[in-house]
C-alpha cells in the first residue's frame, strides 16, 4: 500500500491522515505538539462547522462530540447604524445544526486516535530543510503540507490573480467565555453576527470547551479603527485585560449584546487569542531545493479571513476532496500535474466561491446586498437561503453576489 506523509496536525491534516488510514494507506503524520501540549495550551481558533463539513468527519467516525457540543440552529445578523443603535436584525434558521468544538479538545483527541489507528505519528517541528531532506530519501509516495502557520507556508508562492489583498483586512480578537445569557429575541443557540459598518464585527458563537458549553466572543476590527484596540500588542495580552477590552467594546457599541454579558467570565486561563493575517491564495505545489515537490492543503493554500466562518469548513472539505483524489489515483504517480489538478478541482468545487464571497464581505456592502439583507429581515424564505449559503457557499453565486441575480431573486420571492 502507498505511503503518504502529512506535515501538520490541524483540521485538514488530521482528518486526511485518519481517513487515509481507514482506507488502508500507510500514513506518517508530523505534529509540532503532543496531545497534552495541545489540550493544555492556548485556544487556537474560532470555528462554526456546518453540516456539509461535519458530514466529512462523520463518514470516518471522527465526530466524538456530537452529543456534547451545543447545536447551532442558525444565524442572527444585526446591523448597528449608527454605532450603538440597532438598525436591522435577521433570524436565519439552518436546516441542520452546526457545531463548534474547541480545537484543543478536538485535535488532541484526533492525535490520540491517529496513534491508536496505526498512523505513524512523529512529534517534531519541521523546517524547510527538514522537509527537503525527508523528500530526498524517497520513502513517501506523496508529501502534503497542512501546517497553515509557520515557515513552511512561505514555500508556497502567492497567487496574485486570486489574492486581491496585500495586508490584513481585520484585527482579530477571541475570548472563550461562560455566563453569557441567551438572546431573548431567539433563545436557542445560534451564531450572532453583529456588524458595525466601517468599524468591524462581533461574532458570538456557541461552542464546547474543556469546561463545558461556552460562547466565543470574537471581534473583527477594521485596522486603524476604534475597535482595533489589540493593535500594538505584539505578544499575548493578559487574558483578564483581553476580556475586559472585549466587554468594554460590547458595552459601547452593541448594548443589546451587553445586556446579556453581565456575568461573563473566561472559560480558562488560556481562553484568549488575538492577531491578524493577510488573506492569501497560494500556488498548490512547492519545489524544494533538492528537487522534491510537496502539495499544500487547506490554510496553506487558501487562507481566508474568518469573517464568513469558513476556515474549518474549507479545511474539512479540502481534506475530503484530497482523500477522494488520492483514492482515485490508484497506483499512478502523484506527479506535479496531479497535484495541480487536485488543487484546481477543489478550487472549482469549493475554494473559488468561498474566497470570492469572503473577500467581498470584507468591503462595505454594495446596495444589492443591503437590499437582500433588508428583505431577509422580513422574509424567512430569504433568511433561510442566506443561512444555507454558510453550509454551501456555492449557492451565493446564484443570488447573493451578483446584482442582476439578486434583483431577479427578489422579484421571484416577492
Amino acid at each position: 500500500m502507498r505511503n503518504i506523509l502529512i506535515v501538520g496536525a490541524g483540521q485538514a491534516g488530521l482528518q486526511l491522515a485518519l481517513s487515509l488510514r481507514a482506507e488502508g494507506y500507510e500514513v506518517t503524520l508530523m505534529s509540532a505538539r503532543t496531545p497534552d501540549e495541545i489540550r493544555t495550551g492556548w485556544v487556537m481558533s474560532t470555528q462554526a462547522m456546518f453540516d456539509m463539513a461535519l458530514e466529512t468527519e462523520r463518514a470516518y467516525g471522527l465526530n466524538h462530540w456530537e452529543d456534547e457540543t451545543p447545536p447551532i440552529h442558525g444565524l442572527r445578523p444585526t446591523l448597528a447604524a449608527p454605532p450603538g443603535q440597532l438598525a436591522l436584525e435577521i433570524i436565519a434558521p439552518l436546516d441542520k445544526p452546526a457545531k463548534s468544538t474547541d480545537q484543543r479538545i478536538k485535535m488532541a483527541r484526533w492525535l490520540e486516535d491517529a496513534q491508536e489507528r496505526g498512523v505513524d505519528v512523529i512529534y517534531n517541528a519541521v523546517t524547510t530543510q527538514d522537509l527537503d531532506a525527508i523528500t530526498q530519501l524517497g520513502r513517501y509516495d506523496l508529501t502534503i503540507v497542512a501546517a497553515g502557520k509557520g515557515d513552511l507556508v512561505a514555500m508556497f508562492d502567492r497567487d496574485p490573480n486570486r489574492s486581491p489583498y496585500t495586508e490584513p483586512q481585520r484585527g482579530l480578537a477571541v475570548a472563550y467565555v461562560h455566563g453569557l445569557e441567551p438572546d431573548p429575541k431567539w433563545p436557542v443557540p445560534h451564531v450572532g453576527f453583529h456588524a458595525i459598518p466601517g468599524m468591524g464585527e462581533l461574532f458570538v458563537i456557541p461552542g464546547l470547551t474543556h469546561t463545558g458549553p461556552c460562547d466565543i466572543l470574537f471581534w473583527e476590527a477594521v485596522p486603524g479603527g476604534p475597535l482595533d484596540r489589540w493593535a500594538g500588542h505584539t505578544g499575548r495580552m493578559v487574558p483578564e485585560q483581553h476580556l475586559e477590552l472585549t466587554l468594554g467594546l460590547i458595552r459601547e457599541y452593541l448594548p443589546w449584546v451587553a445586556e446579556r454579558a453581565g456575568n461573563v467570565q473566561l472559560t480558562d486561563a488560556k481562553g484568549t487569542l488575538h492577531g491578524r493575517y493577510t488573506p492569501t491564495v497560494r500556488r498548490p505545489v512547492a519545489h524544494l531545493p533538492g528537487g522534491g515537490k510537496v502539495l499544500g492543503l487547506a490554510d496553506v493554500v487558501i487562507a481566508n479571513d474568518p469573517i464568513t466562518g469558513q476556515g474549518s469548513n474549507t479545511a474539512a472539505k479540502a481534506a475530503d476532496h484530497y482523500l477522494k483524489a488520492i483514492l482515485a489515483r490508484g497506483d499512478q504517480p502523484f506527479d506535479e500535474q496531479w497535484m495541480t489538478d487536485t488543487f484546481e478541482g477543489f478550487w472549482t468545487a469549493h475554494g473559488q466561491a468561498v474566497t470570492g464571497w469572503t473577500n467581498a464581505m470584507l468591503q462595505p456592502l454594495p446596495p444589492h446586498v443591503q437590499q437582500l439583507l433588508g428583505a431577509a429581515s422580513q422574509n424567512e424564505r430569504i433568511a433561510r437561503r442566506f443561512a444555507a449559503g454558510f453550509v454551501d457557499p456555492n449557492d451565493f453565486l446564484n443570488w447573493f453576489v451578483d446584482p442582476e441575480k439578486a434583483t431577479a431573486y427578489l422579484a421571484e420571492v416577492s
